[in-house]
């Protein structure tokens, strides 16, 4: 029997053609895809506008195929959008206002990354995170998220990017471009809070039926005032998804699961706490594949 189930649901990154086919094995999973209206074109997956919403559209269905076959969860928690999918897993948001709220959100994204210079988002490995920082503040970047002690996701200016990628091999360490055109998680996306903070004034929430983690600090919230500041905050302040996973094991949970597209979040669960059964939907086959991992663990 399933202690302590933690649902993970990833961000931009991992999303594929066909991240749909397993969550359309199931009837009502397929149902909620249908209604959402969400069948993009696999040349456009990585386009702001369509990623957030198919990805927490995505990770929602499969969750509607599974939450039959699982023990309530103990936690939940999204890397970036993904954390608006967590509330929706928790059951304070529907998942068709949650798809809703994402077109919102990456329009609104979308219209600031437009009102100054081009953005960009780059992941830097092997640089200790202060020293990143200083770095890439040098060069107009933000910390957007905190994955371990020397990793993490910085945004700023696609001018740049250069300078800044030189700086960093500099140092020794490593720079990657992701394929995401918003400085997310930065203060540039500032003129984006408006319209999405009135999105999430308007909508209907209900009492979660477990605790989320919020992505700015870590800490376990339950009610609709916590859940609209740490949605609205973590849109232009950085998110601290390595202190997710530490607090997440620090409640007790036992098992981990990363819902949705890609198995970015459990290769790092599994890197940071190893002694945790750590999977991503992404290894199954089927729905009851999924359920079954889950239920042998102890």
């Amino acid at each position: 029997m399933t202690r302590g189930l933690f649902i993970m649901c990833p961000g931009q990154g991992g999303q594929h053609a066909a991240m749909f086919d397993l969550a359309r094995t199931d009837p009502h999973a397929a149902a909620l895809l249908d209604q959402a209206g969400i069948s993009p074109d696999p040349a456009t997956l990585f386009d702001n506008a369509v990623a957030q919403p198919a990805i927490v559209a995505s990770t929602l269905a499969v969750w509607e195929a599974l939450r039959a076959h699982l023990p309530e969860p103990m936690l939940a928690a999204g890397y970036s959008i993904g954390e608006v999918a967590a509330w929706s897993v928790a059951g304070a948001i529907s998942p068709s206002d949650a798809i809703a709220l994402c077109r919102v959100r990456a329009t609104a994204m979308d219209h600031a990354a437009r009102v100054g210079p081009p953005q960009a988002l780059v992941a830097i490995s092997a640089l200790a995170i202060d020293k990143a920082g200083a770095l890439a503040a040098r060069h107009g970047y933000e910390i957007a998220i905190v994955n371990d002690a020397d990793a993490c996701i910085a945004g700023g200016p696609q001018d740049n990017l250069a300078a800044l990628g030189a700086s960093v091999a500099a140092a020794g360490a490593k720079l990657q471009r992701l394929p995401v055109a918003v400085a997310s998680h930065t203060s540039l996306m500032a003129p984006a809070q408006c319209a999405f903070d009135a999105a999430l004034a308007a909508l209907r929430f209900a009492a979660p039926a477990c605790p989320v983690l919020g992505g700015v600090n870590a800490m376990a919230l339950h009610t609709e005032a916590q859940a609209v500041d740490a949605l609205s905050r973590q849109m232009v302040q950085t998110i601290r998804w390595s202190d997710c996973m530490d607090a997440a094991v620090e409640a007790g949970v036992t098992v981990a699961l990363e819902l949705g597209p890609g198995a970015a979040l459990a290769r790092m669960m599994q890197a940071r706490h190893p002694h945790m059964a750590c999977r991503p939907v992404a290894d199954f086959r089927s729905i009851a594949g999924i359920a079954a991992w889950v239920g042998r663990q102890d």
